[in-house]
């Protein structure tokens, strides 16, 4: 099982197949550094943890400033943790890149998805409303009866009723992945992801589709530029010789 990638909702666009066929997409850019690996001995289970974002240091608590320090990486705004098998644990200190994936696999994608406030039960659950006319008065977008009489003389629990909408975590499962851009860390999936632009999100391998193949073990890394080496050329003579 290998680890999934934190990434930046950008927004969306469209891609154009060799068909002509029109194909919208979601533009997610990949920010994942390793800071911590979880293990058996230590832990009771194996995981890695990842950072996105950069943070101020003053606004990190110590322990966690420490906590950077040990991994050798920059203070991180968000931090997350991805269950992984024992083959597929990555060094402390490596970034993820967009090569973690390739295209036409299927990934699941999990945000926040956006906040609509107080919401009725006509906008949040579609209910059909009551009727416009043979004497209905004020309750045309009511959710109508949610009580009983004597028995069980309650309101049961899970009941469709007004309150809060969105806001809340959800996964949008079997995304077909449908272009890489590794020089921009980009990776680009078919259809809508939950959130915002500018919004953080994960992305994993999809639960329930098996044997994908191709797919980098243990992930995806960014390749590190050699160093380059300045190669010193002897100076030329400036004596005359006479």
């Amino acid at each position: 099982m290998r680890s999934g990638v934190i990434a930046e909702k950008v927004g969306m666009t469209s891609l154009f197949q060799d068909n002509g066929n029109r194909v919208p997409v979601t533009v997610l850019k990949v920010d994942s550094t390793v800071v911590d690996v979880r293990t058996q001995e230590r832990d009771g289970y194996v995981a890695v943890q990842l950072g996105c974002g950069k943070a101020k240091a003053k606004n990190v608590a110590k322990p966690q400033l420490g906590h950077f320090a040990k991994a050798k990486v920059e203070p991180k705004k968000t931090l997350v943790e991805f269950r992984v098998s024992d083959d597929c644990v990555i060094p402390v200190g490596s970034e993820l890149s967009a090569s973690h994936f390739v295209v036409g696999q299927l990934v699941d994608v999990t945000g926040v998805s956006l906040g609509k406030g107080y919401a009725g039960v006509m906008k949040k659950y579609h209910f059909s409303g009551d009727n416009a006319t043979h004497g209905a008065s004020r309750t045309h977008r009511s959710g109508g009866s949610t009580g009983q009489r004597e028995w069980p003389g309650k309101v049961f629990k899970n009941l469709k009723m007004p309150g809060q909408m969105g806001n809340y975590q959800t996964t949008v499962q079997n995304l077909e992945v449908m272009a890489i851009d590794e020089a921009r860390n980009l990776v680009m999936v078919k259809g809508s992801v939950p959130g915002f632009d500018s919004g953080i999100v994960t992305i994993t391998d999809a639960v329930k589709v098996s044997n994908q193949k191709n797919l980098p073990m243990p992930a995806g890394l960014k390749a590190k530029a050699a160093e380059a080496t300045s190669v010193e050329t002897p100076a030329e003579s400036t004596e005359v010789k006479e």
